[in-house]
């Protein structure tokens, strides 16, 4: 006799409280298998996909896509052993995970007892890889009528696409699927260049866009202006939730509790740029800007570590932290975020390209953590890639400071007495007035300018 058993939004690491269900990926009626992925969420960090801890029938589904739901409140529910589960994906679940045996049974491929869930629902990331690409099939028969749900009967299970009994797609980012979806293109048909044929957001930015498909997250309303009749224009609400309604939240905590200033300068950059063209030119790994600057960065850290700190108002102290663990700001097609270099001040400028690249290509396909987007102390902005030359940064709560720095452009300039064209940079400092005054920022800021526009200055003082 089947055993009902539900399955609740785990804790999803981070301090978060809920996420938005972006797609389901199951159908009331399917058997699944223990810790394969059963909805694709998002959470104002990342979007995962939560496995589930039980094999078995889902009799229900709780909430719809492009709902929020807060932790803890269900997702689905289970009945254990109402149907045959699918011939070996059970025991390949428990084979897949290190230092777990196959339960009894395991190998017919019937499901888990109901007190024998995996556990497995780690906080923030789901399974691995291989669980996420495992696939699904439906029952031979529907379940019986009398196992009991909670709510409302669900719509009838559509039909497994082709490509559940071919075999797994070779695909993990939520995003990549999205933009196959939105843009009409059969994943099925795509090779990956990614390792093991993985297929990648580039493969699928390459293809011509076909008919899109549905959207997944929830369309923004149009409703009347100011009580406007019927046939006039409307205003566009759109949700404030996920990234966009995170980066609201802790913006606007920032203005609340800290008391910022800024202070800016002008730099002449063609001396480092030229520095960097002669440290490319040398051959081996190309060394980005965004490295250079974070080189700089952390060694005026070095010599201003008031600014590499935070307030504890609790203990009315400023805790000035040992490690510099540099934030970046990466525009994406979810929003703006922020991935944070661990131990910036350790690496070299070769090292810091290459976690830059990594870090901005996770952010691109929706595939980083929570853990890659918290825990900075300092913050580099490059809003020159817009275009702009000057901004006056929001300081990233709970930190103490954010180095802005604009587009670099060809500008008059006096140089060795002289009126001559050179490459030219606004560098803009905001900072918590608390954890120092005016006199440090602008030391600080003098020293970033200073190794700028004479790049000899930061191998002085390293």
């Amino acid at each position: 006799m089947a055993q009902v058993l539900e399955f609740k939004l785990p804790d999803l690491g981070e301090g978060l409280t809920e996420a938005e269900i972006v797609r389901w990926l199951v159908s009331v009626g399917d058997v699944v298998a223990i810790d394969q992925p059963v909805v694709e969420v998002e959470t104002a960090k990342a979007m995962v996909e939560v496995p589930c801890p039980y094999g078995g029938v889902v009799t229900a589904r709780f909430g719809e896509e492009g709902e929020e739901l807060p932790v803890g409140a269900p997702l689905l529910t289970v009945a254990v052993g109402a149907a045959e589960a699918p011939a070996g994906s059970a025991a390949g679940s428990a084979a897949g995970r290190p230092g777990t045996a196959p339960s009894a049974g395991a190998s017919d491929g019937s499901a888990r007892p109901a007190d024998e869930g995996s556990g497995n629902v780690l906080v923030g990331y789901g399974t691995s890889a291989a669980a996420a690409r495992r696939r699904r099939v439906r029952p031979a028969a529907p379940i019986a009528a009398s196992v009991p749900r909670t709510t409302a009967p669900a719509p009838s299970p559509a039909p497994v696409p082709a490509a559940s009994a071919e075999g797994p797609v070779p695909v993990i980012s939520p995003l990549v699927r999205k933009l196959a979806r939105e843009r009409g293109i059969d994943l099925r048909q795509l090779r990956g260049s990614g390792p093991d044929g993985l297929i990648l957001r580039a493969d699928v930015e390459r293809v011509p866009a076909a008919a899109p498909a549905p959207a997944d997250t929830a369309p923004a309303r149009s409703v009347p202006a100011g009580g406007a009749a019927a046939g006039a224009a409307v205003a566009e609400r759109v949700p404030l939730r996920g990234v966009r309604g995170a980066v609201a939240d802790k913006l606007t905590r920032s203005r609340q509790e800290i008391p910022d200033a800024t202070c800016w300068v002008d730099a002449d950059a063609t001396e480092l740029m030229a520095a960097r063209a002669a440290m490319n030119a040398a051959g081996g790994p190309k060394i980005s800007l965004l490295a250079l600057l974070a080189r700089i960065c952390t060694a005026g850290l070095a010599r201003h570590p008031e600014l590499n700190s935070r307030v504890d108002l609790a203990a009315r102290e400023i805790v000035r932290l040992p490690e510099v663990h540099l934030g970046f700001a990466a525009q994406t097609d979810r929003g703006l975020v922020v991935p944070v270099v661990r131990d910036a001040h350790t690496r070299s400028a070769e090292d810091l390209t290459a976690e830059f690249a990594r870090l901005t290509e996770m952010a691109r396909t929706g595939s980083l953590s929570p853990a890659d987007l918290t825990g900075g102390t300092f913050t580099l902005n490059n809003y020159g890639v817009f275009g702009v030359d000057g901004s006056t940064p929001i300081v990233n709560h709970p930190e103490a400071a954010m180095l802005g720095v604009g587009r670099i452009i060809p500008k008059p300039w006096v140089h060795d007495g002289e009126l001559a064209v050179r490459q030219v940079v606004q560098l803009s400092l905001t900072f918590d007035h608390r954890v120092c005054d005016g006199g440090t920022a602008g030391g600080f800021l003098r020293y970033v300018a200073d190794c700028v526009e004479h790049p000899s200055v930061l191998l002085r003082t390293l």
